[in-house]
């Protein structure tokens, strides 16, 4: 096809990495237009290019797309997030590999490029890479040249990849998700989506690339201790993460896809001529041009075949070597063509902190065709034993390639046959099904303890109970009712709750009202979880909400207590939202929370409609001052004693909660609720002196 031949002409140009880049961005305008169905000679499977930013219209129709765009999520699975440290169509690698392997599990998969569409309107752009399964590029719209690898987003950029990123959760009916992260720029936009898990692929020691941006490892440890779970690929990367404090790291090594490159397996045929001494890969600042150099010397009579971008200039250092040749990039497809030409396989690196936390991918590639392989002796080739020879220094990288080069026939075969049974086992396949394993894991995340009152109104108990269990994506959760006596049939319906789940539910049965705080306490005493939520029972509450109370949490240890925005309470957690029914009003939060992800609004005192609270704070101060009874006055009350702790207090603006407001006392009589209100009002007085009335903030007035 003329697609393909056009791109083995433009992988056989020798641009450096910044001149590829940029025709990669033009390349990709080119084939926008139109919006024309192309082919990928890397994958050969059908990729189009979606034209227009959708940032705007709701109907895909609206904007000349396929009406079946793009595939729904499956019931009960997450759409998965990539945000990638290399385009889809650079260099086909680990990023790909495990997305495409998780998209063929049914998930939805949105790979998120560094590559950016030249735009002054935020929005995004969609290539779909299958024509059958829900895989999709996506490229974030930024007004002129930028680059993901020098440094992380300024405050305009960010707000416009925001913006952005809304456009896609919306458009795309994303509700819930794992964020994959990549690459330390991605952080402030992937982290802060509250129906989105956070993970850190962290398959490289980025500070050990010569154009990592100073930043990127400052942002890097934050990524690391925020993230809920790390996955690294070697043992060098795991010791690296706990020491940064990664709460939970996963060991996922690297993999070859086995049947794309074990069509190169034959037996090495020595009367063919000339042997074959062969690398392909990024010739880049590890790459040790030192070993290259004495194996030309050593083996004149060999073809030293190096197959990938130079841009170490290794090739102007070798111009020497008249039995080295250098091919240039080569696409993914035709590696295996290589590889079948190759005698033996090299992996030749520096040894230094990159290499040292690298697994390389070549090496099960290698191996997949049976191939003798000789690398430096980096930490992660030792799990191979005699599989691969591994080599102390250059002279001992010449010894082994020339034992590798005599192997005899016997040797052969059987080395032959035990590195290909060891490739086989070793895919991306299985890497991608233990990364779902962990990523799906339903106790991933630290418990939270949810201590909800209730008093009677069962249809606004069981309201917000079902909206808990819908909307919080994870086992690590208990929730802990404490009825006040009620005289309806909340005390059987909360029996028979309790016994669907009794391992997460617990239920307190109480033979008199003893009112809000002394309840609230009783349910906090239970609690075993790291972080406490005190919810009114007519709260409905939403995806990611408990995990986006905890964000902010974790992220500034001097946040002492937070609430959501919400439609309705007497401060400034209130915020103006458009509809009528509780899912109306939901659906405008959520365009509301996806343009705040990661924002606090500092407050004075936060309601108790809903609020989180770290253990260590509440291991400090107790529970609620049982003296402000049936209610009011006992959540300014412990904010203020949070307060003298020097801590801090919040709105979290990217997680919505609906409230009914005051549900309970509504049915206690107006003079009678007005007289509870002056009373404890006295009492927070005599304690704190003037009462300052809350405030509502401006916006939220209709």
């Amino acid at each position: 096809m003329l697609q393909s031949l056009l791109k083995r002409i433009y992988y056989k140009i020798p641009f450096s990495p910044a001149m590829r880049y940029r025709m990669g961005l033009y390349k990709r305008k080119l084939l926008r237009i139109g919006a024309r169905p192309v082919m990928s000679s890397d994958t050969m499977e059908a990729n189009t290019f979606v034209q227009t930013p959708l940032n705007t219209a709701s109907d895909p129709s609206a904007q000349g797309l396929p009406a079946s765009w793009p595939l729904p999520a499956q019931l009960g699975k997450r759409d998965y997030v990539f945000f990638g440290v290399i385009d889809w169509h650079f260099r086909h690698q680990r990023p790909q590999q495990l997305a495409q392997s998780i998209s063929r599990q049914g998930h939805r998969v949105f790979y998120v490029s560094v590559n950016f569409v030249d735009s002054d309107t935020a929005g995004f752009q969609v290539e779909q890479l299958h024509d059958s399964l829900p895989l999709y590029q996506v490229f974030f719209n930024l007004p002129g040249p930028h680059s993901v690898y020098a440094g992380s987003p300024d405050s305009d950029t960010l707000q416009r990849l925001r913006e952005g990123q809304r456009a896609l959760w919306q458009q795309c009916q994303i509700y819930r998700a794992v964020h994959v992260v990549q690459h330390p720029y991605w952080f402030d936009l992937a982290s802060f989506v509250a129906p989105a898990r956070l993970v850190y692929d962290c398959m490289d020691f980025h500070a050990g690339f010569s154009n990592n941006g100073e930043s990127h490892e400052s942002v890097e440890l934050k990524l690391l201790k925020l993230a809920d779970l790390t996955v690294v690929t070697s043992d060098f990367l795991v010791d690296f993460a706990q020491k940064a404090g990664a709460k939970k790291v996963a060991l996922i090594r690297n993999a070859g896809e086995f049947d794309h490159f074990h069509h190169a397996a034959k037996a090495t045929d020595s009367a063919r001529g000339k042997p074959v001494i062969g690398y392909y890969g990024a010739i880049a600042e590890w790459f040790d041009p030192g070993v290259i150099e004495a194996l030309a010397r050593k083996f004149p009579g060999a073809r030293i075949e190096l197959v990938g971008d130079d841009s170490a200039k290794v090739q102007s250092r070798l111009s020497h070597c008249s039995n080295v040749y250098f091919h240039g990039e080569k696409p993914y497809a035709e590696l295996p063509q290589w590889l079948e030409k190759f005698d033996v396989c090299l992996i030749p690196f520096q040894i230094n902190p990159l290499t040292l936390a690298t697994n390389p991918v070549k090496v099960y590639e290698y191996l997949s065709a049976g191939k003798p392989v000789v690398g430096s002796k980096l930490p992660e080739l030792a799990q191979f034993g005699d599989l691969v020879y591994c080599a102390n220094d250059t002279d001992d990288f010449v010894r082994l390639v020339e034992q590798a080069l005599a192997e005899t026939e016997v040797t052969a075969q059987d080395l032959r046959a035990r590195r290909i049974e060891f490739a086989r086992g070793q895919t991306w396949h299985q890497r991608a099904q233990a990364l779902l394993a962990v990523t799906e894991d339903e106790k991933l995340e630290p418990l939270t303890s949810v201590v909800v009152v209730s008093y009677n109104q069962w249809h606004l108990t069981q309201r917000c109970l079902q909206s808990i269990a819908e909307h919080s994506d994870t086992d690590a959760l208990e929730i802990i009712v404490v009825d006040n006596a009620s005289a309806d049939e909340t005390p059987q319906r909360l029996q028979s709750w309790q016994q669907q789940d009794p391992q997460r539910r617990r239920v307190v049965l109480n033979q008199d009202n003893l009112g809000f705080g002394p309840a609230v306490n009783q349910g906090l005493a239970l609690a075993q979880g790291e972080y406490l939520i005190i919810l009114n029972n007519d709260i409905i509450v939403g995806p990611g909400w408990a995990r986006g109370l905890r964000r902010h949490l974790e992220v500034d240890p001097q946040l002492g207590i937070l609430c959501p925005v919400t439609n309705n309470i007497g401060n400034e957690a209130q915020v103006a939202l458009d509809g009528r029914t509780p899912a109306e009003v939901f659906e405008s939060a959520r365009h509301y929370n996806l343009a705040k992800v990661g924002k606090l609004l500092p407050l004075t005192i936060a309601a108790f409609f809903c609020v989180m609270i770290p253990r260590r704070v509440y291991a400090k101060l107790g529970g609620l001052d049982e003296q402000f009874v049936p209610g009011f006055f006992e959540d300014d009350d412990y904010c203020l004693r949070i307060k003298e702790l020097g801590l801090k207090i919040g709105c979290a603006e990217d997680v919505f909660v609906y409230h009914e407001l005051s549900a309970s006392f509504d049915k206690v009589g107006v003079s009678r609720r007005q007289a509870i209100f002056e009373r404890n009002k006295a009492l927070f007085e005599q304690k704190w002196g003037p009462w300052k009335p809350h405030v509502y903030r401006a916006e939220s007035l209709h």
